[in-house]
């Protein structure tokens, strides 16, 4: 088999067989157990002192809760895909076969991974020429995510940084594609903490955080009267920076009502897969509903969101 032809799994670095085997199996099983105690306590009892072991399933099955709340629903229900196959998407969310530190994209070279979703990694990198020092965000694809579906949200997601231009929304320097067909775009790098952290931390009073959630309703407000609904809003998506600038990120499930500004149209036989973090979706995007702009606005009090 080629390396091109690997499977994700087959991909998975350098183990030996019996290494491999011994992650495979526990993987498989510590995966269909609860999170929680009862997980941590197998895990522990079948790795033993093996502290190498133990660090490499648990990635795994850090990756697979990732890909899990990334994708909730009936046509991607975790509970039905088999062991196996939830290793095989783990594999491939590690990344450990194609590792970005240190490559040049573009004008720039990569530094270090600072963030992670379901589709994609984000890099803080800088300039890797002499023509001035700069440091920004680079977010691209990961290696195994790269279907059809993923390769035209992140476009969107591109197109849609590229129309709007705000104070509180993050802006988008540049984007291409890389020497091996991974799409990516240059943002610029906020330095700062989830706007939850960051009031309290700083343990800011009502009126200090009441000025962050306007503004923050302002970069809401201004994608919505550019047809761009986020669907995503929540503390890890809003950075505030050393000073008190509150920045919306991540668009990558936005829905754009514009279809001047949308490169692709998403298979709508695709809709069923509902992309959301559950625990700040709204009861339409739970639902599958159609989401509106009474989406982003939606705040669950009983769950204390924010």
């Amino acid at each position: 088999m080629s390396s091109e032809e690997r499977s994700p799994v087959t991909a998975f670095v350098s183990m030996s067989p019996e290494h491999w085997k011994q992650v495979e199996e526990i993987f498989s099983e510590a995966v269909d157990l609860p999170a929680g105690a009862e997980r941590a306590s197998f895990i522990a009892e079948q790795c033993g002192a093996d502290a190498e072991l133990r660090a490499e399933v648990e990635k795994l099955l850090s990756a697979d809760e990732e890909a899990g709340e990334f994708i909730a629903g009936p046509a991607f229900d975790m509970r039905r895909v088999t062991s196996i196959e939830r290793l095989a998407a783990a594999v491939a969310a590690t990344e450990l076969d194609a590792p970005m530190v240190g490559r040049r994209i573009g004008s720039y070279r990569m530094v270090r991974e600072i963030g992670r979703g379901g589709m994609g990694a984000v890099y803080l990198a800088v300039r890797a020429d002499d023509e001035y020092r700069k440091r920004v965000a680079i977010k691209l694809v990961k290696r195994g995510m790269d279907t059809d579906f993923i390769l035209r949200r992140f476009r969107n997601e591109r197109q849609i940084l590229a129309s709007l231009d705000h104070q509180n929304i993050a802006h988008l320097l540049d984007g291409g594609t890389t020497d091996d067909n991974l799409p990516y775009f240059v943002m610029e790098y906020i330095q700062g903490l989830p706007i939850d952290r960051y009031c309290d931390n700083a343990r800011l009073p009502l009126a200090e955080r009441l000025r962050l959630f306007r503004q923050v309703c302002a970069a809401v407000h201004y994608a919505h009267q550019n047809l761009i609904i986020h669907r995503d809003i929540k503390p890890s998506n809003i950075l505030v920076t050393t000073d008190g600038m509150p920045k919306l990120l991540d668009f990558g499930i936005a829905k754009i009502l514009n279809p001047e500004i949308a490169l692709d149209t998403i298979d709508p036989t695709l809709t069923a897969m509902r992309m959301m973090t559950p625990k700040y979706a709204s009861p339409e995007q739970l639902r599958g509903a159609a989401a509106t702009n009474l989406s982003d606005v939606y705040i669950d009090l009983k769950k204390k969101n924010f």
